[in-house]
């Protein structure tokens, strides 16, 4: 998955709010470019996710900009934004709030935890035992968070990035399977190249610091407003019936593959075909091609599919699977 290219002229959708709103999200590349060197990939796997109310895992090395690329999306969007740092002794209550004795009235008041916000940073979120992961699931998939019985409504657009280190395993808790699926894409952040590491050291050393994006220049360049009105053109976006059933036959193909012990389900094929569309949208089409689903299918599948052991001693990764899955399945035409 690359940055889509500017809006061309001409394009299917009627001028109007969408393509306003498309034109406010292109910017955002460039008013994260301010903070953030490379990752166009990341920018817009997040974008797209905004899109479709999904969350987002990204995964990568320590000091590649992961939680930058968080809060710099937030500020170039005008959306608040919490981080939590999980910990091993991190309880659920510190994460979606608890309720606290006021001795003044005598009475409990609900204290709002982190998670009441619009772009929740759960940072390494892999080393916080299962109890806590999983007081995310109700906030990931119903938009709310119950105490004490009473469900309480999350701030819309509300979106979970969740951060991993994808090569440190001790003292850390493997995402169940149950929520890997909770999440919409699965994003790698790679190490710079050479060039844009030398970017990166350049702007420090001119002053840059990463903890005021202001002094950045980074200014909100879209709102809630501009997302919303995507939205609606994203869900206006035409899928034809062969492009649906192609997005089932490389879901059903991961269902088959020898390599794999788990494929994916019917919600990671409608996961799909979700990015597919916003992706679709975000290139300046209001219709879906093969080209798309291809774009989107590793972003969407690589955390929903389990290597068989054997496979894994032989070097096989997710990826490699979906790749030939992707060269095997008959493209319609």
């Amino acid at each position: 998955m690359s940055a889509p290219p500017p809006v061309p002229a001409g394009t299917t959708e009627t001028l109007g709010n969408g393509d306003t709103a498309r034109a406010s999200l292109e910017a955002l590349r460039s008013e994260i470019a301010k903070a953030v060197v490379g990752q166009d990939p990341a920018v817009t796997g997040l974008v797209v996710a905004l899109l479709c109310r999904g969350h987002v895992l990204l995964e990568g090395v320590p000091g590649v900009a992961k939680t930058l690329l968080v809060r710099a999306l937030a500020a170039s969007l005008e959306l608040d934004t919490k981080r939590v740092q999980f910990t091993p002794d991190l309880m659920p209550s510190d994460v979606t709030g608890s309720l606290v004795y006021d001795a003044r009235t005598a009475e409990f008041s609900f204290q709002p935890g982190p998670v009441f916000t619009n772009l929740l940073i759960a940072d390494e979120i892999n080393r916080t035992p299962p109890k806590t992961q999983s007081s995310l699931l109700e906030a990931m998939e119903e938009r709310q968070v119950t105490v004490d019985g009473t469900p309480r409504l999350l701030p819309d657009p509300f979106l979970v990035a969740a951060t991993q280190n994808p090569v440190e395993y001790e003292g850390t808790y493997p995402l169940p399977e149950a929520q890997l699926d909770r999440f919409l894409l699965k994003l790698t952040v790679p190490l710079p190249s050479r060039d844009e590491e030398i970017n990166v050291l350049t702007r420090h050393s001119e002053g840059f610091n990463p903890r005021d994006l202001m002094s950045a220049g980074i200014r909100p360049v879209a709102d809630p407003a501009d997302l919303e009105a995507a939205r609606n053109a994203v869900s206006r976006t035409k899928v034809s019936p062969e492009i649906a059933g192609y997005v089932v036959d490389i879901c059903r193909a991961t269902r088959e593959s020898p390599s794999l012990s788990l494929g994916v389900s019917p919600r990671g094929a409608t996961a799909l075909l979700s990015t597919a569309r916003a992706w679709a949208w975000l290139t300046g089409r209001d219709y879906v091609i093969p080209d798309d689903v291809k774009a989107l299918a590793l972003p969407t599948l690589r955390h929903r599919i389990q290597l068989r052991p054997e496979a894994e001693m032989e070097g096989v990764t997710s990826d490699s699977v979906i790749t030939a899955i992707l060269a095997h399945v008959p493209v319609p035409r």
